[in-house]
């Protein structure tokens, strides 16, 4: 893609996000996911007639095939709408999942589950956190397949499984090589389709208050003796981590300029209501330091975390993921910390207006502060990162304790 087809692109998206997506935001917010998708449908249907659909999968499936280095600046163009991504059939977890069919599936899973997901005829899910074990250590999973003739029999508790309400299939991580010793080759992933006997939704999981509906929840879920067909494997047994690693990866970019984009509308809402809000006569609150203050931290912050998520994209897509693995931490511990940061300034000059629906700022606060837990906690990257600068100081010879 050249330089002008993509600023034509992103003109097109930022012109469809401001006269269309955002002005339906009031009719949306709040309300139960029945009663925004029809909506929703409608604007979908407008961003395949713009030429927005999908716009990480080849032509062929119906996308634009956009490389990470472009799709990452129209990636904060949607950010700027809590339904950005969604309009445009790019919203995790179904973007991670179709590019996971894309490369690992087979010809057939391809068929049974890529198309369906391509065209936006269907939701997915992705089943692997599970609430008896810490998020932070993924190895450690209880959930078990084990294999009885051509079939798996899955049994495990799953939790945070994004977007289940309403899906058509999960892609479940579950332990097929119990006794494997390199517990990163335990696990597989099993493609489950959810009308399969024995899968059950317990509950939409309450955010902040919040338990949502269809894509916009959170669910967590059983699966007791879901049979499925051993052809259901995606990527080969004991690959599930190297496949998650795969998907987290650029997952973990989408979601980065994702946020700069929510960075971005913060901003804006911040500036037009400091240099409206009036505080006394002839004075606003952008007259105010403190104020000021906010608003230069907050540029300065979010050209920052932009900076360093390209640098990230463009390493990845020229070097791979190997090569641009360690900035990769760097923007999910700084892009989360700085949308934390921005949301709240915005919050604080917003006044009670902030806690209200009336703008996105109190979804995007409810919704968002998992940010710094959910593809890896921050205390994970910052720890990776500090192992690896730390690493040319080491000395040769480990040291010996000394006596007392």
């Amino acid at each position: 893609m050249s330089a002008a087809d993509l600023e034509q692109l992103l003109a097109a998206a930022r012109a469809f996000i401001r006269d269309e997506v955002m002005p339906a935001e009031p009719m949306l917010l709040g309300v139960s996911w029945r009663a925004a998708e029809p909506t929703l449908n409608a604007l979908r249907g407008r961003a395949k007639a713009l030429g927005l659909w999908a716009p990480f999968l080849p032509v062929a499936y119906g996308g634009i095939g956009m490389p990470l280095d472009a799709f990452a600046p129209l990636s904060e163009v949607l950010g700027w709408t809590p339904y950005g991504h969604y309009v445009c059939n790019c919203q995790a977890p179904d973007v991670g999942n179709m590019e996971l069919l894309l490369a690992c599936g087979t010809e057939a899973q391809k068929r049974e589950y890529l198309e369906p997901l391509a065209r936006g005829e269907v939701r997915s899910c992705f089943a692997m956190t599970e609430p008896e074990h810490a998020g932070s250590n993924p190895v450690v999973l209880s959930t078990t397949a084990v294999r009885d003739g051509a079939q798996w029999i899955i049994n495990g508790h799953k939790w945070f499984t994004s977007s289940a309400d309403g899906a058509a299939f999960a892609v479940v991580m579950a332990v097929t090589d119990a006794d494997e010793t390199r517990r990163h080759n335990r696990a597989s992933q099993i493609i489950v389709p959810l009308h399969t006997p024995g899968y059950k939704l317990l509950r939409n999981i309450a955010v902040m208050g919040e338990s949502g509906g269809g894509w916009s929840s959170h669910a967590e879920v059983r699966f007791e003796d879901v049979r499925v067909p051993m052809s259901n494997l995606l990527g080969g047994q004991g690959r599930g981590f190297a496949l998650a690693q795969e998907r987290l990866g650029p997952g973990r970019i989408h979601h980065c300029m994702r946020w700069i984009g929510i960075c971005e509308r913060a901003f804006d809402l911040m500036c037009r209501h400091a240099t409206l809000r009036e505080v006394g006569p002839g004075e606003r609150l952008s007259d105010k330091q403190q104020v000021q203050f906010w608003i230069a931290e907050s540029r300065i912050e979010i050209h920052a975390a932009r900076l360093l998520v390209l640098d990230a994209a463009t390493r990845m897509t020229h070097q791979g993921q190997e090569a641009a693995r360690e900035q990769i931490a760097y923007i999910k511990v700084f892009v989360a910390n700085t949308l934390q940061r921005v949301l709240d300034r915005a919050i604080q000059v917003h006044g009670a207006l902030g806690m209200t629906d009336d703008t996105p700022l109190a979804w995007w606060y409810r919704h968002e502060r998992a940010a710094r837990i959910y593809d890896g906690a921050d205390e994970v990257h910052k720890t990776v990162i500090a192992r690896r600068a730390l690493r040319p100081y080491l000395p040769v010879e480990p040291l010996v304790p000394r006596e007392l």
